[in-house]
């Protein structure tokens, strides 16, 4: 079992889960440790509170004598609910009554004022020695100075309210991180599904490197590719129907005046011909972008197959095979499929010699730069306008006002770069000195 990677929100959860777990053991053991630390003995108000009642004691002792102890232990009974008594140095009662065998029980377990309280839960008993005489007050502890009278309420926050409030605020940052990044695609999402295609995640989300992070970014991909196939697309759908109004009115206008039966069957052929051509080259450029298939690669020797194309090139065109050069370096060999890089390169070199002068030269060359070879096509005709020289890869680009050759429908450079493309290549074009020059790079074998 492989473990996620170390920005996975695997790890976000469990570090979560570990630091609530961490604090809320150590608060409690810390804050317990603190809290019985300052609840075991008395406070310094609690011990005033006591040693004055013994000075009481003593006094009423002075003046009343045994009835006046009496009253004053009537009095801190009514006032503190609490067994109380005065005793000499051998523990005999200094008040009129004599101590019951359960009094002198309890005075066996008596203790200073600076002592701890004892258990939780029981009634401590405490001794104050008299000021001047042999003497001490002994009385239970009082409920109102017992230092653990608010333990029950500080275990309940420490135990119930503490836990919550911490994991209310790892709820919240788990909120944070996980849940509002899921609503934010949510909602992208339902924006996308109405037919907003311009609908993106932002960098916010897509700036992550955990799984949601990828989720966005697989999003934006997605959107984009949407975004771009159906604008492609419905300008592919304009110019085509744009480009196949003007050979059925040739057509039209043909039958209407035209006489000769040979030559509007030869019109005839050559615009339905023409026609299949722009059919079948568009429905191809439309396959090429929306189902982009996995092209196997091979070995190909790229001058041998320039010498093939260059064959079909002068049967079709009527050029001679010497202004068709092959000015590669030995072992021009890249990876690629063959029949897809055929019909690239075919398509380059078509283009260029449509559009080259008459007497002019097209030559292939390329270099060798580590992985990649990078291939070029030049021809010797006027080159393209800088801010041109991407569009003509666009579909049905014709710029015949700037380069001569006004036939072919502007398809062929598009599709000899989705090909390339689709092997792991690129392709651009640049002018020369003089011409076009088209670059394809390509994987070394």
């Amino acid at each position: 079992m492989t473990l996620p990677d170390r920005h996975s929100l695997f790890w976000t959860l469990l570090g979560g889960i570990v630091l609530l777990s961490l604090l809320i053991i150590s608060l409690h053991v810390d804050v317990s440790q603190r809290l019985s630390t300052l609840t075991s003995t008395l406070g310094s108000s609690a011990r005033a509170t006591l040693s004055g009642y013994a000075r009481e004691a003593e006094q009423a002792l002075e003046q009343g004598g045994a009835p006046g102890v009496d009253r004053f232990l009537a009095s801190l009974q009514a006032r503190e609910g609490v067994w109380a008594v005065l005793v000499d140095g051998h523990e005999q009662s200094l008040s009129s009554q004599q101590l019951a065998r359960h009094e002198h029980r309890k005075l066996d377990f008596m203790r200073s004022l600076d002592w701890s309280v004892g258990r939780p839960g029981g009634r401590p008993t405490f001794f104050v020695p008299l000021a001047n005489r042999e003497g001490r007050l002994v009385m239970e502890l009082p409920a109102r100075l017992d230092p653990r009278k608010y333990n029950y309420l500080w275990h309940t926050l420490l135990e119930r309210v503490l836990p919550a409030c911490l994991a209310l605020g790892l709820g919240v940052l788990l909120y944070r991180k996980l849940i509002a990044p899921i609503a934010v695609l949510r909602r992208q999402a339902m924006v996308l599904s109405r037919g907003d295609l311009s609908a993106r995640l932002g960098p916010q989300l897509t700036g992550r490197r955990d799984e949601l992070g990828e989720l966005a970014r697989a999003f934006d991909h997605m959107a984009g590719r949407l975004e771009n196939t159906v604008t492609f697309q419905r300008q592919l759908l304009r110019d085509l129907s744009h480009e196949l109004r003007t050979p059925l009115s040739r057509l039209r206008v043909t039958g209407e005046r035209e006489q000769d039966i040979d030559a509007l069957r030869q019109r005839l052929e050559r615009e339905v011909q023409g026609m299949e051509t722009l059919i079948n080259d568009t429905l191809e450029l439309v396959w090429l972008d929306t189902e982009r298939p996995l092209l196997p690669l091979a070995p190909v020797d790229v001058g041998r197959l320039w010498e093939v194309l260059c064959e079909d090139v002068s049967f079709e065109t009527g050029w001679p095979a010497e202004r068709l050069r092959n000015d590669l370096p030995p072992g021009c060999t890249v990876l690629g499929h063959l029949n897809s890089l055929a019909q690239a390169l075919e398509n380059v070199l078509r283009n260029a010699v449509r559009h080259s002068p008459a007497g002019g030269v097209v030559s292939l060359g390329g270099r060798c730069e580590g992985n990649y070879w990078l291939l070029w096509v030049e021809d010797q005709g006027p080159g393209v306008a800088p801010g041109e020289l991407e569009r003509i890869f666009l579909p049905f680009t014709r710029l015949n006002a700037a380069r001569p050759g006004g036939s072919g429908f502007g398809l062929g450079l598009s599709i000899a770069r989705s090909v390339t493309e689709l092997q792991g290549g690129a392709v651009w074009a640049q002018n020369g000195a003089p011409g076009l020059r088209v670059n394809l790079r390509l994987r070394n074998v």
